[in-house]
Order: structure tokens, then C-alpha cells, then sequence
């Protein structure tokens, strides 16, 4: 899209014509932190047992593991993993009432033949460095998998 070498137009005037910002031309994303990842390890597998815990029972759960982490960093870490913490929130089951309210069409369908319904689930793996992102598609039926792709990005 942009060109770095191209002799007629630098890259500011690219960006102003394609109109972007010419820091997004330049930014480099940055390698997340060993540490950042054994801390996210950590809080991922507490939270696989207590998934109510919060940022403040994470941080003393980690200060009790020997880490020096402040509640800061790791409402950043639970952030970036997509954990939050189990609570009960304000009002949750009234229903906004311009909202419209769709049937659930599979409650009373018998699923007798393949390829009838189909369902798909995302979900996140832990790796050594990051995390591994798993998009599936399966067909309720069977129970076969009928497709499926693994990312590094969200």
C-alpha cells in the first residue's frame, strides 16, 4: 500500500492521500516481555481454578508466588489476555426494551441428517511465548470438525 522507495511520492504525501496517519506507517509492534508471559501463564492458570478473582486476589496471588507486581500491571496483563474476573453485574437479565428479542430456532428442530447445524466456537491457548488463537467449526450431528484455523493474532 505505502512504498518507501518510491522517488515521486514521499511518505507523508502517500499517507495524506490514502488518508491515514503517517505514525501508523512507522509504528512497530513490540515483542511482549518473557516475564510479561510467565506472569500471564501464571495468571491463567489461577484463573482456570478461581476465575472470580479479580486484579487485586491476582496481584496478591502473584506477590505470594514471588513476583513484584503492582495491580496496574496486572489489569494491563488480564486485559490483554481477555480475563475478567466472574461477578455479578447491574441488571443483567432486564432486557432493553427497544431491543429486539429473536427466537431460539433450534429448541424444538431434531437434527437427524448431517450438514442441518452447524456451530462455531473461538478459544485461546497458552503456548511457551504468547498465545494461540483456535477458530472451529463443527457440525452438530456428526460431531465432526469441519473446519478450523490457528492464529498468533487476535
Amino acid at each position: 500500500m505505502i512504498s518507501r522507495a518510491d522517488k515521486k511520492l514521499s511518505v507523508s504525501k502517500q499517507c495524506q492521500i490514502l488518508k491515514i496517519n503517517r505514525s501508523t506507517v512507522y509504528y512497530r509492534k513490540r515483542s511482549v516481555k518473557p516475564l510479561d508471559i510467565e506472569q500471564m501463564k501464571r495468571i491463567d492458570q489461577q484463573y482456570l481454578k478461581t476465575p472470580s478473582w479479580g486484579s487485586r486476589s491476582m496481584r496478591k496471588n502473584l506477590r505470594r508466588l514471588g513476583y513484584k507486581v503492582n495491580r496496574k500491571r496486572v489489569q494491563r496483563l488480564m486485559r490483554l489476555m481477555g480475563l475478567e474476573g466472574i461477578y455479578p453485574k447491574p441488571r443483567t437479565s432486564r432486557p432493553y426494551p427497544s431491543h429486539k428479542v429473536y427466537p431460539y430456532l433450534l429448541r424444538n428442530l431434531n437434527i437427524d441428517r448431517p450438514n442441518h447445524v452447524w456451530a462455531a466456537d473461538m478459544t485461546y491457548i497458552p503456548m511457551c511465548k504468547g498465545f494461540m488463537y483456535l477458530v472451529a467449526v463443527m457440525d452438530w450431528h456428526s460431531r465432526k470438525i469441519l473446519s478450523y484455523r490457528l492464529s498468533n493474532t487476535a
